[in-house]
């Protein structure tokens, strides 16, 4: 095979997987922000149980499968450069906060805009555009001096292999320890367990995480590491996107282009089979002004914390890397300071 056919292979894949989690947007309302928000103002943890599952199913599967070769954790983006704890937390509060301001993260404004909402499409196309300004734009001198990453050869690193180095228990243990915790904690809770379309759905939305690792360490073996080993994550794959949507004839499909593809067209999918498909638009200036505010602060958190809600909160979690948990827990924070300035501000009027 050629380049061009490593670039359509992984792309392949990331249609899949992002096909599975459009649906699970769709059909199983599986929402970084819906749960955040049922949290603080429901006191409803079903999302967050929902989120557990899915954690859990990528963990062990992952570490599972690492352990017999099927993933190649030395080769992730968590295993190239060195944590910045400041990055983390600062990109995680921006990207929080701009998702609570634009009312969707960058994957669920795929998912909306598979059900015909419009406003999510200027979410994606401003994220996008802000992701790359940061990435490899005019911003990225000023990112490269405050948050220089730091290259290392150490390999996968991360609690799991910290505890391996300090009690020498395999990795592949701690993390099914970790994976058992959350579903226990998940599963504890009598109501959710009798919600079965729930964890299902958290069961499928881990599936697709662990497909992407899996899938990318198979092509990357058998390319000779010319495809990234990779999964799912939703800030530069949005500019991405709308580069090759732009030069095309240049090349550039890859499986960040497959995976937004495959949400929206899950997510289309869903919405039809549920007849929930309709078109919308935005209702005032304010309104469309917040998504363009919220989209570009969102680009700009994500590239800092190294991934967004689904980036760092899933496929950065399920390799148990010191960044992942830190990232979830900031974006919990600025949604909260989000949704509360939102709320303040609609109580005012």
């Amino acid at each position: 095979m050629d380049w061009a056919d490593w670039g359509l292979w992984p792309a392949i894949l990331g249609l899949a997987g992002g096909l599975l989690l459009g649906l699970a947007a769709r059909r199983g309302r599986f929402c970084t922000l819906g749960a955040i928000e049922d949290v603080l103002y429901a006191n409803n943890w079903d999302r967050v149980r929902m989120w557990a599952i899915a954690l859990a199913v990528g963990i062990a599967g992952t570490f599972a499968l690492a352990a017999v070769g099927w993933v190649n954790l030395d080769q992730t983006l968590y295993a190239r450069f060195a944590w910045s704890p400041v990055a983390s937390v600062a990109g995680g509060l921006i990207f929080g906060y701009g998702m609570a301001i634009a009312g969707n993260c960058g994957y669920g404004a795929l998912a909306r805009l598979g059900g015909g909402d419009l406003r999510s499409l200027i979410i994606v196309i401003v994220m996008g555009i802000s992701a790359y300004t940061v990435l490899a734009g005019p911003l990225a001198p000023l990112r490269l001096q405050l948050f220089a990453p730091v290259e290392t050869q150490a390999g996968a690193s991360g609690y799991a292999h910290l505890v391996a180095r300090n009690i020498g228990i395999a990795p592949l243990w701690s993390a099914l320890a970790v994976a058992a915790g959350l579903s226990v904690w998940a599963l504890a809770d009598a109501g959710f367990r009798q919600r079965t379309g729930l964890i299902f759905w958290g069961t499928i939305v881990g599936l697709a995480i662990l497909s992407g690792w899996v899938g990318s360490s198979f092509l990357a073996d058998h390319s000779f590491n010319v495809v990234a080993v990779e999964s799912h994550s939703f800030t530069a794959p949005l500019g991405e996107t709308l580069l090759y949507l732009m030069t095309a004839s240049g090349g550039g499909i890859s499986f960040a282009v497959g995976s937004v593809a495959g949400v929206v067209l899950g997510a289309l999918i869903g919405s039809i089979s549920k007849g929930h498909f309709r078109w919308e638009a935005c209702d005032d200036p304010q309104e469309l002004g917040r998504q363009i505010f919220g989209g570009a602060l969102m680009g700009i958190g994500g590239i800092l914390a190294l991934g967004c809600s689904v980036g760092q909160g899933l496929t950065a979690f399920a390799t148990l890397t010191y960044s992942a948990p830190v990232v979830l827990i900031s974006i919990f924070a600025g949604a909260a300071l989000g949704l509360r300035q939102l709320i303040r501000g609609f109580e005012a009027t």
